[in-house]
């Protein structure tokens, strides 16, 4: 039998922990510097990769280093990096880039919100305002900068769950489907193009929707779509047979939720479907870690939660709407629903 791993002592474990935060800087660095790209063709000193990426080589020597005992890189003899598997997601040109949204953890926007953690749990209050002076929308549409870094990374993330989602809820026997907050679209296409009896609707903000389109044209799908700006908590399109919101309620409070889904509930036709796609909490006590860290998250950036299925079953009826059934499909989940 293979030996059992020592345990470590609690104090070390407890340094691990307490330091992990070290490690993302470090990682979100390595990743806005360019450093898997300067390496996309092969090997190279650490010097070569300081003139590729504009750093001073003894510095960026010292972060080549500690990123490659985390595993993005693999340093060799000379002072040698190459790119790992893990690095290669660092990468700006792979399918499965998670460039930006590294980069994002690192930000001020993000990374100095958490320090005002212990006081959002001593009030429930969102951190973000307190921190920046302003709601998190605000700060992002205020600094192009950050939006677009914010912007590319949601889209990355967005990618990770699309695929699985999309194979395992049966989209086919909608007429329309309106993607509310659809964001690009990416979403969208991949519903229309693995679905090729269905229409869209692509729905968000009006500067959202002016840079929007280009996932549809991608996947051939852009004459089966329709564009429209608006307000969420204002109005939605009618005609959907579906109306799909793609991690836009964790965002949001209760109240705003509701708010959010009373919109659609004036619209949604006879048999119609509302489709939340969202990590959802564990509804016992078994550990979750990245979902309940993205829970403490958008508490912080927005008042926004993770939830567990019974509570989007309170929260959709509330709205005046019924819990059907909840999809698995992958790190997300379809929590269905139809008018109550």
């Amino acid at each position: 039998m293979p030996e059992t791993p020592p345990q470590l002592p609690p104090s070390v474990r407890i340094l691990q922990l307490a330091t992990a935060g070290w490690m993302s800087q470090a990682v979100s660095a390595a990743a806005e510097l360019g450093i898997a790209d300067a390496l996309s063709e092969g090997p190279r000193t650490a010097t070569e990769i300081a003139a590729a990426v504009g750093a001073h080589a003894p510095t960026l020597y010292r972060l080549l280093r500690a990123t490659s005992d985390i595993g993005l890189f693999e340093e060799r003899e000379g002072q040698v990096f190459a790119l790992t598997p893990v690095g290669e997601a660092l990468r700006s040109d792979t399918p499965g880039s998670m460039r930006n949204f590294a980069v994002w953890v690192g930000l001020p926007a993000e990374r100095n919100t958490w320090t005002d953690l212990v006081r959002s749990v001593r009030t429930g209050e969102p951190a973000f305002e307190k921190v920046h002076g302003q709601s998190v929308w605000d700060h992002i549409r205020d600094r192009p900068e950050v939006f677009q870094v914010f912007d590319r990374a949601m889209t990355e993330a967005s990618r990770q769950i699309i695929a699985p989602v999309v194979a395992a809820y049966d989209f086919s026997s909608f007429g329309t489907v309106v993607d509310v907050g659809g964001g690009r679209g990416a979403l969208l296409a991949a519903v229309l193009a693995a679905n090729p009896g269905v229409r869209g609707v692509l729905f968000d903000q009006p500067d959202v929707i002016a840079e929007a389109g280009q996932p549809l044209k991608e996947a051939g799908v852009a004459d089966r779509a329709e564009l429209v700006p608006g307000d969420f908590f204002a109005s939605v399109p009618a005609g959907g047979d579906a109306y799909l919101l793609s991690n836009i309620i964790h965002d949001w409070d209760d109240d705003s939720s509701e708010r959010i889904l009373g919109r659609i509930v004036e619209v949604l036709p006879p048999g119609g479907r509302v489709l939340l796609v969202e990590a959802l909490l564990p509804s016992g006590l078994q550990p979750l870690l990245n979902v309940k860290l993205m829970d403490l998250d958008m508490l912080l950036l927005c008042d926004g939660r993770q939830r567990t299925e019974d509570e989007f079953a309170a929260l959709l009826a509330g709205a005046g709407l019924r819990l059907t059934r909840v999809v698995p499909g992958g790190h997300c989940s379809v929590v269905e629903a139809v008018r109550a």
